[in-house]
């Protein structure tokens, strides 16, 4: 089996979308002198769509959401030639070509993104061709299903963050998430408003469900510093990305600081920078996204790493190139999920490209040992919604 084409093209989203509200999410953009939407450099409504086709018929599917224009253009004109006429089963080598080849510029943010997005199409592709799902390649079923936890609740109204946690807890989930709306320039008001959004969700899902707290980058240091031993009676899982990625001492500094456990490494790319994560114990938690790190032969890479240093790995995002690596390593206790609603940051857009995702139930996912490759295939309902750029 040949590789004969490959086939990048990007879907923007121009359907209805939920307006941004203030205090939304706090984020990195938030310490800046800014007005208007501080979320949208952060909001994901296009997607980059790779279609790997063989000299067999087989085609592979793989998907990157940063930066979709460039991305299209990174793969079109740089990793295209280098595994056109490969054999896709040859996915070590060309990973290392790709990533190689590319290394003056490459080797974090979109262009490891864009390989990101081959490599995926490769996996799906090798499973196809075995008829094998992806996670039977990668070790094989490690968990009867995947414990999952619902990650939505942005800041809004108290009592709207209630309904929603209340919804979640109705559904089954064991484990949900909030977002933080307030950071450093909103001074002690904002610090007040933080603990009490946190205290309004406790109140509705008990003792007995985990709670993780995101910050999105949206702290630095010092503030991250005081605030944090004011979160601790609330017993969370994790707090999840306090400061920008770049400052992997104030990860490691909080890490050893407060009990709770500190997570990141959704803006971190390859082997390479997780296992400085690991070595400066920078992270308890480590949230990679399989279509930004480097794809799933980078992901199962950084998995193994993971074990042997005991830190638990929770990719960003749940959706299906993530699914099959959790349920193919014990270094995956559970998924992130999130919940299929109108579009809003963007993450939710998969849905609308991808036919395939399994639903949870009572909290848990699980994949069929029947479907070859990753079990996804294009979604037809809403190509009106989007438009696709060849």
């Amino acid at each position: 089996m040949k590789i004969t084409n490959i086939r990048a093209r990007v879907y923007e989203w121009k359907g209805k979308t939920v307006a941004p509200q203030p205090h939304f999410c706090s984020n990195a953009m938030d310490q800046l002198y800014d007005r208007g939407d501080s979320m949208g450099t952060f909001r994901f409504h296009g997607w980059t769509v790779v279609e790997i086709e063989t000299d067999t018929g087989l085609v592979g599917i793989g998907n990157v959401a940063l930066a979709p224009r460039i991305a299209k253009q990174i793969i079109d004109l740089y990793l295209a030639p280098l595994v056109i006429g490969q054999d896709p089963f040859d996915y070590e080598y060309l990973w290392q070509r790709m990533y190689r080849s590319t290394h003056t510029w490459g080797r974090k943010g979109i262009g490891m993104a864009a390989i990101s997005a081959v490599d995926i199409a490769i996996w799906d592709l090798m499973g196809k061709a075995v008829n094998k799902p992806v996670f039977k390649l990668l070790g094989g079923r490690t968990k009867e299903k995947i414990p999952c936890y619902a990650s939505k609740l942005y800041h809004t109204d108290l009592a709207e963050m209630q309904r929603e946690a209340q919804g979640y807890m109705d559904q089954g989930f064991k484990a949900v998430k909030m977002r933080f709306g307030y950071g450093p320039k909103d001074g002690p008001e904002g610090v007040r408003k933080n603990l009490d959004s946190v205290a309004a969700v406790r109140e509705v899902i008990g003792t007995d469900t985990d709670l993780m707290l995101e910050c999105y980058m949206g702290w630095n240091l010092e503030y991250a510093k005081r605030i944090l031993p004011k979160l601790e009676k609330f017993e969370p899982r994790w707090l999840e990305e306090p400061v920008i990625a770049d400052d992997i001492d104030g990860y490691a500094e909080l890490n050893q600081l407060t009990s709770i456990p500190i997570s990141g490494g959704e803006h971190e790319f390859t082997l390479y920078g997780f296992k400085q994560l690991l070595d400066k114990k920078a992270v308890s938690v480590i949230q990679y996204d399989t279509n930004r790190v480097g794809g799933i032969t980078a992901a199962h890479k950084i998995n193994a790493l993971a074990e042997a240093y005991s830190v638990p790995v929770i990719p960003h995002a749940g959706q299906m190139h993530n699914y099959h690596l959790t349920m193919s390593t014990l270094a995956s206790p559970m998924s992130e999920f999130f919940p299929v609603h109108d579009v809003e940051i963007g993450n939710e857009l998969f849905y609308y490209i991808f036919a395939g995702d399994p639903a949870p139930e009572n909290g848990f996912i699980d994949l069929d040992d029947n479907k070859p490759g990753l079990g996804l295939a294009l979604e037809t309902r809403y190509l009106n919604d989007f438009n696709i750029i060849e």
